[in-house]
C-alpha cells in the first residue's frame, strides 16, 4: 500500500471512529456534566422566536458549540501524520459540534413530543438547510439570530439553555441525534417539507404566510407556499 493510499485509510478510519464515537456519546457522556452545560453561542457565526418561524427573508420572524462532555474522551483514533491529524481533528470538532445542535433543538423544542415529535423538529432542521436560507450546518440553522430577539428557534435567546437539563430526556436527544447523524434513524418527510412550525396553544403571524402542512402532536408545521414539497 502507497504512503498516500495509507494516509487515506487512516482518514476513513478516523472518520468512522468520530461516527461511532456521536453514537455512543448519549451512553458514555456524564449525565450531570451534560445538564450543566452551556454552549458558546458568541463564537458561532449564525446564519438561523416562536418555535421555528421563517426567516425574514422569506416572511415574518419566526421560532459551537462544544462536544457532548466527556465524548472526546472516547476517540481512540489510530496514528496518523501530523498534518492528516490536524484535519481530521477539524472534521471530528465539527461532526461534535452537529451532533450537539442537534441534540439541543430536539431536546428543547420536542421533548415532550415522544420520538416522532422529535424527529418531525429534526426535520425542518434539515429542510432549513437545504433551502440555503437559514444556513449550511445544523449549528447555523439552530443558533440563528441567538442571543437576541428573533431567534429562530426561542430556546437559544430565551433563557432556557442556562437551566438544567432533565437527565433522562437529554439522554434521549443525544442518543437520538446520534442516530439521524449515523443513518440509524431515517428522517423521511412526515412533515411534507416544513420549514417552520409553532405550538398548537398559540397563533404566530407568520402563519398566515406560509402554507400549513400537518400537526403532529402539539405542534403545526408549515412551508413556504412559494417552495414546492419536496424543495
Amino acid at each position: 500500500m502507497s504512503h498516500r493510499s495509507r494516509e487515506s485509510s487512516l482518514r476513513s478510519d478516523r472518520v468512522m471512529v468520530v461516527a461511532f464515537s456521536i453514537a455512543l456519546a448519549g451512553l458514555t457522556a456524564a449525565v450531570g456534566a451534560a445538564a450543566a452545560y452551556r454552549p458558546h453561542t458568541d463564537q458561532i457565526r449564525t446564519t438561523v422566536s416562536l418555535a421555528a418561524a421563517p426567516s425574514p427573508a422569506t416572511a415574518a420572524p419566526a421560532p459551537a458549540t462544544a462536544a457532548p462532555p466527556a465524548a472526546t474522551a472516547t476517540l481512540a483514533a489510530p496514528a496518523i501524520p501530523a498534518a492528516a491529524s490536524t484535519a481530521e481533528d477539524l472534521i471530528a470538532n465539527k461532526l461534535l459540534a452537529e451532533h450537539r445542535c442537534l441534540a439541543e433543538v430536539l431536546y428543547f423544542e420536542a421533548r415532550g413530543e415522544g420520538e416522532k415529535g422529535e424527529k418531525a423538529v429534526a426535520e425542518v432542521v434539515f429542510h432549513r438547510m437545504r433551502t440555503g436560507n437559514y444556513g449550511h450546518s445544523i449549528c447555523a440553522v439552530v443558533y440563528e439570530g441567538a442571543n437576541r430577539p428573533g431567534c429562530q428557534f426561542s430556546f437559544t435567546c430565551s433563557g432556557e439553555l442556562r437551566e438544567r437539563k432533565a437527565p433522562q430526556a437529554w439522554l434521549r436527544a443525544q442518543i437520538l441525534a446520534a442516530r439521524i447523524l449515523t443513518g440509524e434513524e431515517n428522517l423521511g418527510d412526515v412533515t411534507e417539507g416544513a420549514t417552520s412550525f409553532h405550538a398548537a396553544s398559540v397563533l404566530p403571524d407568520w402563519a398566515n404566510d406560509l402554507r400549513r402542512t400537518v400537526q403532529i402532536g402539539n405542534h403545526i408545521f408549515y412551508r413556504n407556499a412559494a417552495r414546492s414539497r419536496t424543495m
